[in-house]
């Protein structure tokens, strides 16, 4: 993501431009946008045209709008981020008032503004805006026949491939068909890493597997790479690392990332420090659960007691749409900074994020123990995307 430009008043009210370069950055601009924002961008509306004979059409044409932000749709597996809403400014071919939807795309520059610019908000752009926070880990998850590439970036896990072959039993006196299958297999997994990890940001690939499958695969690999002098394999072998999971399927991630040998491989990489962060929390609430509290509640009441010493919570709770909901999760991060603590925002898109959420999205180390305040918890950390 590249800021183009930036003017936020002393009352927070105020705009940016930013161009998004690749698919990550729609997932960070989700996380900026709001409900009552505007957004101004480039978009395709279809236009009716008459003829001076009166015979009616319609054309595709490029115009730029100003949207008052209702919905935002993201899809996820396609990273595509599309918003509706109802014009601000009229011009030529949209009225005012009128409805239209923006799909926002990649390097073509947009300005959000918003009332209030809050240091939740900020801080994601600085996030993404960072060079250095590309997709730093990629992982293969597989089994006998089944195989997930993901990438793991510092804000998501994008699944951008899954190879299928069946795989027939061997027969008594006869393998062939069995390791001709695994064969194409094997290669389809090999085309999956060539088209989708670029090894100029990737600093470690992670090759996952129950049995020896990963060992058989990994040695296929650099055989082939060897035979068809494949410079970018050869070159980067040493980013190769061979780890057991239990299965070839993508939740199996988690207990790859939680691996003592791939977390001190993989120590710089933000995911695996939100991993690490919530085993912490899963330890502490094991043995000092006086010192482990989940739930806003609970967690604003460690914070006023200046108790918290690292605050995990998840982006899905400030993309809550009633603004005094999310005003106070912005107000608990802040107020667990100005205190000393540590702040870590998961991204719901990882798995530890996902695991997270099933604590109401929000939990808290402490530096010192707080008695039980057994008081019921309220639910307005529960959130309806």
């Amino acid at each position: 993501m590249k800021l183009l430009h930036k003017d936020i008043e002393k009352d927070n009210a105020g705009q940016v431009t930013l161009m998004p370069e690749e698919a990550e950055d729609m997932w960070h601009t989700h996380n900026l946008l709001q409900v009552g924002d505007s957004l101004r961008a480039s978009t395709i509306r279809k236009v009716q045209t008459e003829s001076p004979t009166g015979s009616v059409g319609s054309s595709r044409v490029r115009t730029t709008l100003t949207l008052s932000v209702e919905t935002i749709d993201f899809d996820s597996q396609a990273c595509q981020l599309r918003v509706k809403g109802t014009n601000l400014e009229e011009n030529q071919y949209v009225k005012m008032g009128a409805y239209h939807t923006i799909e926002l795309e990649l390097n073509r520059k947009f300005t959000l503004a918003k009332k209030s610019w809050d240091s939740v908000v900020l801080d994601r752009i600085e996030q993404a805006c960072d060079a250095t926070q590309k997709a730093d880990v990629a992982a293969v998850v597989m089994q006998e026949g089944l195989a997930n590439l993901v990438l793991v970036t510092p804000a998501m896990t994008l699944l951008r491939a899954k190879v299928e072959v069946t795989i027939p039993r061997k027969r008594r006196g006869s393998c062939t068909q069995h390791e001709k299958a695994l064969e194409r297999f094997y290669e389809a997994v090999m085309q999956a890493i060539l088209r989708h990890i670029n090894f100029d940001f990737v600093k470690c690939i992670l090759i996952a597997s129950p049995g020896f499958v990963r060992d058989q695969f990994i040695t296929y690999l650099f055989k082939e790479a060897v035979r068809q002098d494949n410079k970018i394999l050869l070159e980067n072998r040493p980013k190769f690392m061979l780890v057991h999971s239990s299965s070839g399927h993508k939740y199996s991630l988690k207990e790859i990332l939680s691996d003592p040998t791939v977390t001190s491989r993989l120590s710089d990489t933000k995911a695996a420090g939100e991993v690490k962060a919530l085993e912490d929390f899963y330890k502490m609430l094991q043995h000092e659960p006086d010192r482990a509290f989940y739930g806003l509640a609970h967690v604003e009441k460690a914070t006023e007691a200046l108790a918290v010493d690292t605050l995990l919570i998840s982006d899905k709770l400030f993309r809550h749409q009633e603004v005094p909901t999310r005003s106070r999760y912005v107000r608990l991060v802040d107020n667990v900074r100005d205190n000393g603590g540590n702040v870590r925002i998961f991204s719901s898109l990882h798995v530890s994020g996902e695991q997270l959420t099933q604590l109401c999205g929000v939990a808290a180390v402490l530096r010192f123990p707080i008695a039980d305040l057994s008081e019921p918890e309220d639910d307005s950390s529960s959130d309806d995307d």
